[in-house]
């Protein structure tokens, strides 16, 4: 990561942190670089969210690209997945995504794309980095300003690929929409009633203040009460810019990214169509999710808690499918990113395929017990090569053996140890987590920060 550069772009609190300066700074630099690759087109699309901020830091980020000579099409409120959708299949060089997720409304930031639909590579944003502050050593004047259009008739050409991607249609289903106040409140539940869903709303009345606030992915108990009291086939919560996606049964049960890919891999493997018979996910998916995937003749292939981590990976497997409990998935045959509507219609295919609701495809497989504990204590450095901790770790290892797992990792920003423990049964998961914090505290000084119980948990 960089200055300003994090694991997901630039990200702020705007018109503080992120200001209207540094949009123009970095849609500059973005430019520069794009006007110096021979084999791109010099032209951005640019998407944003509802936050109140977002057409300032919109405006300025165009301003900065025109200024570099790039021709910019700012098309206002769109998911992310329209914005890398209409960045690999149209005439772009680079695309942008003005929005700050699940973050609440005062933050913002700024998610520059590759024209192959994923985020731009580490070294495109070093240069970025790089050139903020420089400027250019000449800039155009006349016809070669980059020109500004606002022109969203591709947002029409997502729509329709959408629709597209369910053959089957879904009449007879009616689905609980939260669009969390974000950017996913029109065409979130367009596509369903396009497909010929009835649909139950809530969180699509953004007034550029409310995103995310008790509503949406990050706040899924909304979404649970909702697919309840309306008794739908299920429910989907998009996020702020609507990249992921998580669900809820009729009993109003969450349904993450773990259980949800369960229940999509179960289902293409019992058609033949999953191969190979894998699916990706991370440190934190959950054991059961695992055992039921492995009796299912599926292999769960784990990596570190990150999108580019799983994406790497599908791309290295040829994958189908993978993702992370947050609702973030990749569905490799059709994006090269998270996006939640793909996600909400991949599942919606499989329920109207199977023909059943979501309640009766959540019992496939119980999670497992799990908790993690994080650990204050007054000395990180070390710790790994600690003979002791080593030992307490082997032993809770082989005390889990094949009923259950551990993980163990430093925060990289607080002087914090995160001890992750799941089990089978839940005495198995309490008596290890136990044992090793007793033990860690002992050693290395400190107390419990906190500790929660992520058995049926959402993830970062």
């Amino acid at each position: 990561m960089g200055k300003y550069f994090g694991t997901d772009g630039v990200r702020g609190v705007a018109n503080q942190k992120l200001t209207p300066e540094l949009a123009f700074q970095i849609g500059q630099a973005a430019g520069w670089w794009l006007m110096q690759q021979p084999d791109l087109p010099k032209s951005a699309i640019l998407g944003r969210d509802t936050r109140r901020s977002g057409p300032m830091l919109g405006a300025a980020l165009a301003a900065g690209f025109c200024s570099a000579g790039v021709n910019v099409n700012s098309m206002g409120i769109v998911p992310t997945g329209c914005v890398t959708y209409i960045a690999r299949t149209g005439e772009y060089g680079m695309g942008a995504v003005i929005s700050a997720s699940h973050n609440p409304a005062p933050d913002n930031g700024i998610k520059m794309i590759a024209a192959t639909g994923k985020k731009v590579s580490a070294e495109v944003e070093a240069f970025i980095e790089e050139h903020l502050e420089s400027g250019l050593d000449s800039r155009p004047v006349g016809g070669e300003v980059g020109a500004l259009t606002q022109d969203r008739s591709a947002v029409d050409d997502y729509l329709n690929w959408l629709v597209e991607m369910v053959p089957e249609r879904l009449e007879g289903m009616t689905i609980a929409i939260d669009g969390s106040q974000g950017a996913a409140f029109e065409l979130g539940v367009t596509v369903f009633e396009r497909l010929g869903a009835k649909v139950v709303i809530t969180g699509c009345t953004p007034d550029g203040m409310n995103i995310n606030f008790e509503c949406g992915a990050t706040h899924p108990s909304t979404i649970q009460q909702l697919t309840h009291e309306s008794q739908a086939t299920f429910g989907v919560a998009y996020d702020g810019d609507a990249d992921r996606a998580v669900f809820s049964d009729c009993q109003g049960r969450l349904i993450n990214g773990d259980r949800t890919m369960a229940i999509w891999c179960a289902y293409w493997k019992s058609q033949g169509q999953l191969n190979p018979s894998c699916v990706v996910g991370t440190v934190m998916s959950n054991g059961g999710f695992e055992e039921y995937m492995r009796n299912s003749g599926i292999e769960l292939v784990r990596v570190d808690v990150g999108d580019k981590y799983v994406s790497a990976k599908l791309t290295e497997l040829s994958g189908k499918v993978g993702g992370e409990q947050s609702g973030h998935i990749i569905f490799s045959d059709h994006v090269p990113t998270g996006d939640g509507l793909v996600t909400a219609l991949q599942f919606a295919r499989v329920l109207k395929r199977e023909g059943k609701s979501a309640a009766e495809l959540y019992e496939s497989f119980d999670n497992w017990p799990q908790v993690l504990v994080n650990l204050e204590v007054d000395r990180k450095d070390g710790w790994e090569a600690n003979e002791r901790l080593k030992s307490e770790i082997a032993d809770a290892t082989s005390k889990l053996s094949s009923h259950g797992r551990l993980n163990v990792r430093a925060s990289g920003t607080q002087p914090i140890l995160r001890v992750m423990v799941e089990a089978s049964e839940a005495s198995l998961r309490d008596e290890v987590a136990d044992r090793l914090v007793s033990e860690f505290l002992d050693e290395l000084g400190g107390k419990v920060y906190s500790r929660v119980d992520l058995t049926h948990a959402l993830g970062d």
